[in-house]
């Protein structure tokens, strides 16, 4: 039983860190690289398409209130992030930290659930930005054409299906671009945060203005906190807590920063920089957002896939109607290639462990990147995107990066407890406060989703633990040193 929960050494993940040449990956990133590749996975699905969602089903005007508890609980991960990501600089993110903290067990379980987190996460983005494509060339008057459905019993329950090829193809054109590079991939983003941010910042200047000059009208703040249906997580404040726990799928792009520590050209200085900045900017603009959206549009409108375009519209200007769509769809594709990036570094973290296949963990010798990581990984997220709701993925992402800050936190407070003296480059404030906050606003926020989703996450962790212990543990890495350490040398012979 004590190996499930041993731990690898603080030494050999230095040692990785520092290996260079063609089988290990190319350290290309600098501090305004991760900081445009945290804001290019935070603003995205989350602004331009869950913020009406949430909105319309669970919070009202109040989602301003349910974005602040969401950036409250970021906040508290994020410090917790800052400090594993500059003393262990190395791809894995959580799941790397964890394995280093609270142990092998615990690691992998923390990296299954990292794949929930960025599969589920760039399938719920990539069905984003097909609806977004097909208003846009809807108002072009170009109609696409519709997606096929099938309908069946399976199991005596009726199954409907829709599939959605558009998210499929925009899946595999991404994971085209990370296989090239991991460079080319950061300047595709980096150009596209700009765009994005500008048409964000045009949203928030237009509204603003189109209020001002009308009196603050219309108002559709009243009620700003709908009363309760009588069910649970539906308005009134359990539907508050249930819209942070649904948009804080909106808030995992500096997570994903973290996954590219061994990329960045200084991790010790930049990597804080990056998780820390990019959270700030991004929760202040999601905030006036949400704010505007609310009180330009019922609430009741905004249960539609491009919530801002509908915003924009009220204010008058067909040209910035253009530039939202356009910036959305730019915007999401962003989010999707930050996630795959993500998700073909978690399994490539846990391959190089022995815990995952060893294909998982091949370099490209020419791109040097784990293109065939990120080959599967693109495939099993377009399969998601084409076959799940959007609901089903929104929710599964934002629990399983909660669970994912959770033992993140936990980890930083039993790092201090255990390895006191390690160099921090940058250190979590307050400890143990900070974590437990951490801990507590993200259980909070996981109490507040819906129970299928929280058995959903159940039935994927078993499925995790079937792998582990039929595969992972018998190749791990960890395990087989520890066992030659213990096994009996042989006794010396006379030749000897």
């Amino acid at each position: 039983m004590a190996n499930l929960f041993a731990k690898k050494p603080l030494e050999k993940l230095m040692a990785e860190a520092q290996e260079t040449g063609e089988h290990s990956l190319r350290r290309a990133l600098g501090p305004i690289n991760l900081v445009t590749l945290g804001i290019g996975a935070i603003i995205g699905a989350g602004i331009f398409v869950i913020t009406g969602q949430a909105a319309a089903q669970f919070a009202g005007p109040a989602i301003v209130i349910s974005f602040i508890l969401a950036g409250t609980a970021c906040a508290f991960a994020g410090l917790c992030y800052s400090e594993f990501a500059s003393m262990i600089p190395i791809a894995g993110s959580a799941y790397t930290y964890s394995y280093a903290t609270l142990g092998e067990l615990v690691a992998w379980i923390i990296g299954w659930d990292l794949i929930l987190e960025y599969a589920f996460g760039a399938a719920t983005v990539a069905v984003g930005w097909s609806g977004h494509l097909r208003a846009f060339m809807h108002d072009l008057g170009m109609n696409l054409p519709d997606m096929p459905r099938s309908d069946f019993m399976l199991f005596g329950l009726p199954v409907h299906l829709r599939y959605d090829y558009i998210g499929f193809l925009v899946i595999l054109v991404i994971t085209t671009i990370l296989v090239i590079g991991i460079k080319e991939s950061a300047n595709f983003t980096t150009a596209i945060v700009f765009l994005k941010v500008a048409v964000v910042c045009v949203f928030i200047a237009l509204a603003t203005a189109f209020l001002v000059a009308h009196n603050w009208k219309p108002n559709y703040w009243h009620p700003f906190i709908p009363p309760n249906t009588g069910e649970t997580g539906s308005f009134g404040w359990s539907g508050i807590l249930r819209g942070a726990g649904v948009v804080f799928f909106a808030y995992i792009g500096f997570d994903a920063v973290s996954t590219a520590a061994q990329e960045a050209s200084n991790p010790k200085r930049d990597m804080p920089i990056g998780i820390l900045v990019s959270l700030v900017i991004c929760t202040v603009l999601y905030i006036l957002v949400s704010g505007l959206l609310t009180h330009l549009v019922p609430y009741t409108h905004l249960m539609v896939p491009d919530p801002v375009v509908v915003g924009i519209r009220t204010t008058g200007h067909p040209w910035a109607t253009f530039l939202v769509e356009i910036g959305a769809l730019a915007g999401l594709a962003t989010v999707m290639l930050v996630m795959l990036l993500g998700q073909s570094r978690v399994f490539y973290s846990m391959s190089r462990d022995g815990l995952l296949w060893p294909w998982a963990s091949k370099i490209h010798p020419r791109f040097r990147t784990p293109y065939l990581s990120s080959i599967v990984v693109g495939i099993f997220v377009a399969v998601l995107a084409t076959l799940v709701p959007l609901s089903v993925l929104d929710e599964m992402t934002s629990i399983g990066t909660l669970l994912a800050f959770m033992l993140v936190s936990a980890g930083v407070w039993v790092m201090r407890k255990t390895h006191p003296d390690v160099p921090r480059p940058f250190r979590t404030p307050l400890v143990p406060l900070v974590p437990i906050l951490a801990i507590v606003f993200s259980g909070g926020l996981i109490y507040g989703l819906s129970p299928a989703t929280k058995w959903r996450l159940v039935i994927w962790l078993i499925i995790g633990l079937v792998i582990y212990f039929t595969y992972g543990r018998k190749h791990s890495k960890v395990q087989v040193s520890k066992k030659q350490a213990t096994e009996p040398k042989p006794a010396p012979t006379m030749a000897d």
